[in-house]
């Protein structure tokens, strides 16, 4: 699942018009960040793009395949499809698909459940609590 460092470049390039772009080593490919959000995978000099069900149906009309790997001897895929051909030429062509990812990635981010605040614990006091003799 490797990549070329000229690859991994031109993923940056192509994408860096829809916001700030960070790339990630991850499982011997790329993980790819578009503000924070984790939206596309490089694996073998290709790229995927996080899709759902909304989105789906964009990919399917450009013959995009999903992603996919093995895992315990089976085939597993995510959610993620491969970029159109098309798209890879030019970062005005991979605009829509890089903002249709991010939608994607958004979603996916609110339907996360929020992370259960830590409450503070109670600590004892190093010192013996020192009680005051009442007055008679």
């Amino acid at each position: 699942m490797s990549a070329t460092a000229g690859f991994v470049d031109h993923v940056r390039e192509l994408l860096a018009a829809a916001g700030p772009v960070a790339v990630k080593r991850m499982f011997g490919g790329h993980g790819v960040y578009l503000d924070g959000l984790f939206i596309a995978i490089i694996a073998d000099d290709e790229l995927y793009l996080k899709c759902d069900d909304r989105t789906r149906a964009a990919f399917d009309a450009e013959h995009c395949a999903p992603f996919t790997y093995s895992r315990n001897g089976k085939a597993a895929t995510l959610g993620f499809r491969r970029a159109p051909g098309e798209a890879m030429d030019a970062p005005h062509l991979m605009l829509p698909w890089a903002r249709l990812a991010l939608d994607a990635a958004l979603r996916a981010h609110a339907a996360k459940p929020a992370p259960k605040k830590k409450t503070a614990a109670k600590t004892k006091s190093s010192r013996p609590a020192v009680r005051k003799k009442r007055a008679r």
